[in-house]
C-alpha cells in the first residue's frame, strides 16, 4: 500500500448510526408516550469530532470498522460528500453500530447502543502509515487495544495524541499513559485515581502518567483543566438546548482544532466550549457545527453560566 498523505488529524474509534427520537420526556417502565419525530443520521464520537475539523477547514483521516450494512453506505456517503479520508475496514455478514437516542423536551438525552462483536477494531486491523501521518491523533479508548497500538505508534512518531475516554475499559491504564491531552468526562478522572475531589483526580493523573493537560467537562460548569502547573476552569456558554447529543465530541474537535492554531489554553477550552455548547442548539450528533468566525464571536460576546463557587479560584 502507498503512503498515505499526510492530514492535520486522524480519528481512530467509534462511528454509530443514530436513530434520534424526539418526546415530551423519557417514559417510565411500562408506559405509552407519544414521540415527536425520528431521524435517522451518522454519529459516533471520534467519527463526529473528525467531521467537524473537517468541516473547519482541517485535513482529517478516519479510521473505524462498519459492517456491510446500509448504514455501511451511509457512513461512506458522509465521509466522501465532506471530504474525510476514509479508511474502513469492514466485518463481513455483520451490521454496522447503532444508538437510539430518546431527547426530552428539555434537551437531554438517553442514548441506547447496540454493537456486533465483529466490528470491534483490532490493532491487526490497523496501518501504521495511517496513523503516523498527521499532526494529531484523536481517540476513544472503546476498542482500547487497538486505540493502545496507535497511540503508541503515534507517539514514537512524534504525533499528538488527544483522547475521549468515559470508561474504565480494561487496559485502560496502558493507553493513558501514551495520551498527551486528556479530556475525559465528569467521573473518568475520579474513578481512575479513586478520588472523589475533581481537581486533585486530575493533578493526581497529569502526575502519575505524564499527559501535557488532564481536563474534565462539567456539563454546565463548563471545564477544568491542569497542565502540571496550575488549574484553569472555563465556564460553560448559556445556550438553549434542544439536544445534548454530540456535545462531547464537538467540543473536543473545537480542542484539536484550537490545538493545532497554537493558541493559548485559555482560547482552546474557550473555542471548545463554545464548539460544544452550540451543537447542542441543534439536533443530533453534528446538529450545529458552527463556522469558525461564528464561534469566535460568541468567545467574545457570548453569555455564560456562574462559575460555581468550587472553581470560582484556578488553585
Amino acid at each position: 500500500m502507498s503512503l498515505s498523505a499526510k492530514v492535520d488529524l486522524v480519528g481512530v474509534g467509534l462511528n454509530a448510526t443514530d436513530t434520534l427520537i424526539h418526546l415530551p420526556q423519557v417514559p417510565l417502565r411500562g408506559a405509552k408516550v407519544e414521540f415527536d419525530s425520528e431521524t435517522i443520521m451518522p454519529g459516533g464520537q471520534v467519527a463526529s469530532t473528525v467531521v467537524a475539523c473537517q468541516m473547519w477547514g482541517l485535513s482529517t483521516r478516519y479510521v473505524g470498522k462498519l459492517g456491510n450494512d446500509d448504514a455501511a453506505r451511509l457512513h461512506e456517503r458522509e465521509f466522501a460528500r465532506l471530504g474525510v479520508d476514509a479508511r474502513l475496514v469492514y466485518a463481513a455478514d455483520a451490521a454496522s453500530p447503532k444508538s437510539i437516542i430518546m431527547v426530552d423536551h428539555g434537551g437531554e438525552r438517553t442514548v441506547m447502543n447496540k454493537r456486533d462483536a465483529r466490528v470491534s477494531l483490532q490493532p491487526q486491523d490497523l496501518e501504521r502509515e495511517w496513523i503516523v501521518n498527521a499532526r494529531v491523533l484523536h481517540i476513544d479508548g472503546f476498542d482500547t487495544a487497538a486505540a493502545t497500538q496507535a497511540a503508541k505508534w503515534a507517539k514514537e512518531a512524534g504525533v499528538l495524541v488527544t483522547a475521549d475516554l468515559d470508561d474504565l475499559y480494561e487496559g485502560i491504564e496502558e493507553l493513558v499513559k501514551n495520551i498527551d491531552y486528556l479530556i475525559v468526562n465528569s467521573s473518568f478522572a475520579s474513578r481512575l485515581m479513586r478520588d472523589d475531589d475533581v481537581r486533585s483526580a486530575l493533578k493526581k493523573m497529569q502526575s502519575k502518567y505524564g499527559c501535557a493537560l488532564a481536563a474534565s467537562t462539567l456539563g454546565p460548569d463548563g471545564v477544568v483543566a491542569y497542565d502540571g502547573k496550575e488549574f484553569l476552569h472555563r465556564p460553560a456558554f448559556d445556550v438553549k438546548v434542544a439536544d445534548t447529543t454530540g456535545a462531547g465530541d464537538i467540543f473536543r474537535s473545537g480542542f484539536i482544532y484550537a490545538l493545532l492554531q497554537g493558541w493559548p489554553l485559555e482560547e482552546q477550552l474557550d473555542f471548545a466550549s463554545a464548539a460544544g455548547g452550540t451543537n447542542c442548539t441543534g439536533h443530533g450528533a453534528r446538529g450545529c457545527i458552527a463556522p469558525v468566525a461564528q464561534l469566535r464571536e460568541m468567545m467574545r460576546r457570548g453569555a455564560r453560566y456562574t462559575v460555581p463557587d468550587e472553581f470560582a479560584v484556578a488553585g
